[in-house]
């Protein structure tokens, strides 16, 4: 007598089969997230034990090693956010899918990291705290390791709910925290937390302003042009020249500190240069890519994709020069003052503690970076690769103007402010052509108030969300590094 299943028992067995795939599928799908936390804690933990490998043994062995772990988890939070403001709207404009975005951004941050990335780095963060009220190597340490602490876990709750922040003043607010924890608050230079605070208003509003005008200036010239493809064909070319000719005094100015010091005159010479060298050499290339295409708009979105990707990759290049440096000053600090015993205003920073923030970054954009890569790229307002082009202009040129000004600015909200510009230029463009305004507007179908306030181009929710989060970025840091400070020195010293 046969034992093989019959009939009804098939019908069984089947049922119960599919029903342990489904169980097996919803398993890994919700054990999928923590793949990416292991990894990240891995990474965590082999920074620690490489940061007592190259220390060395001493008295201050173990204070480093858990400096390093912080610093290494700071890291992967800077790229899970900052680095979607880099990525977000060539992504968000289907110039780059995800995967290759995140390759991009990887290598290109990494690189600026090591091989530009500033040998030195200010301890106490744009100097708004006096040194000499921090005088005591124990409490520095301490400060600077509540300062890293904290930065850390605002920007990792800042990704968690989705606000695009800036690292660097989350590192201001930690140190201006810990600083008035130990000293007092006449311990604080209030004239520079001034200019950080313009900072905040200043930056995403030129971002905004200087992205719209751009985007005025590709409506005005090729988009309403009669003969579009001829319009593009002489104004594209030109703006790959302006883009090449930013980036260039942008990434001298900003990016090559570490290979030689370039003032800004001889930034703007190196720019104006190479500008008209993309000139040159774009056009006879714009004309050719141009040749059989259809007069629409469609059309000359196409001829932006390549430079498009070009000015993302420079932007992320840009940002590892310029902000890792930033967001591992409190852990080259800490390696500082272990080993000697003190502290000065600005330190080396060591090959390894750079190492440990490009290597963290590039985990941390691979794990965790596409939540803020959407935000920034497609949920804020809708992006084409027009509109990207000009937010990622206008982030390199408003860095070139607040650096002349003197201002110190964030590479996170210039780049927003960018994204929100060119939503609220067309809400605002929109609502001319519905009224109609001037002779040459074209008149379209009229559509009731509460029907276009559904229609808002930029989404309130998340304007308002990453706002809110830009302004209590410091206060909140401030306020966690405060508490991680006494904590620390009352509990831990």
């Amino acid at each position: 007598m046969s034992d093989a299943p019959k009939g009804q028992q098939w019908k069984t067995l089947d049922t119960d089969l599919h029903r342990i795939s489904r169980v097996e599928q919803a398993a890994t799908y919700a054990a999928r997230p923590m793949v990416g936390f292991g990894i990240a804690l891995v990474f965590i933990v082999f920074a620690a034990l490489s940061a007592g490998i190259f220390f060395g043994y001493s008295s201050s062995t173990y204070v480093v090693i858990a400096a390093a772990a912080f610093g290494a988890y700071m890291a992967v939070n800077i790229g899970a956010n900052d680095v979607a403001n880099n990525m977000g709207p060539a992504v968000g404009a289907k110039a780059l899918s995800m995967g290759g975005a995140i390759l991009i951004a990887a290598i290109c941050e990494s690189a600026g990291a090591l091989l530009a990335g500033g040998d030195v780095v200010s301890t106490i963060s744009k100097g708004i705290i006096d040194p000499t009220s921090v005088a005591d190597a124990q409490v520095f340490i301490w400060a600077m390791m509540a300062a890293l602490i904290s930065s850390a876990l605002w920007v990792n709750l800042a990704t968690w709910v989705g606000a695009p922040v800036s690292t660097t003043h989350s590192v201001v607010g930690g140190v201006l925290g810990a600083g008035i924890a130990a000293a007092g608050l006449s311990a604080v230079n209030w004239s520079s937390m001034s200019m950080i605070a313009a900072s905040w208003v200043i930056s995403p509003v030129l971002g905004g302003v200087i992205a719209a005008g751009f985007l005025a200036l590709i409506k005005a010239q090729i988009l309403y042009q009669e003969d579009k493809i001829a319009a593009a064909r002489r104004w594209v070319p030109i703006l790959v020249g302006v883009m090449a000719g930013v980036f260039a005094a942008y990434l001298s100015l900003k990016g090559l500190k570490k290979i030689v010091h370039i003032d800004m005159g001889m930034a703007l010479f190196i720019g104006l240069v190479l500008g008209i060298v993309a000139y040159a050499v774009s056009r006879p290339a714009i004309i050719r890519a141009s040749v059989g295409m259809e007069n629409r708009n469609k059309s000359v979105k196409i001829l932006f994709g390549l430079p498009l990707v070009f000015s993302a990759a420079l932007l992320s290049f840009a940002h590892g020069a310029n902000d890792v440096a930033n967001a591992v000053g409190p852990l080259a600090a800490i390696v500082h003052a272990s080993e000697f015993g003190g502290f000065e205003a600005k330190v080396s920073i060591p090959t390894w503690v750079m190492v440990i923030g490009a290597f963290g970054i590039s985990f941390g954009l691979f794990l965790f970076g596409p939540k803020l890569i959407r935000m920034v790229g497609s949920q804020i307002t809708k992006l084409n690769p027009m509109r990207a082009y000009c937010v990622a202009l206008s982030a390199a040129i408003t860095v070139i103007v607040a650096s002349w000004l003197g201002l110190p600015v964030s590479s996170t909200h210039i780049a927003v402010g960018g994204v929100f510009g060119v939503g609220f230029y067309r809400e605002w463009h929109m609502e001319r052509r519905l009224r109609g305004a001037g002779a040459n507007v074209v008149r379209v179908k009229r559509i009731a108030v509460e029907e276009r306030r559904r229609r808002k181009l930029v989404r309130r929710s998340h304007f308002m969300t990453i706002i809110a989060a830009w302004v209590i970025t410091v206060p909140a840091a401030a306020a966690m590094s405060a508490l991680i400070f006494i904590v620390l020195t009352k509990f831990v010293h």
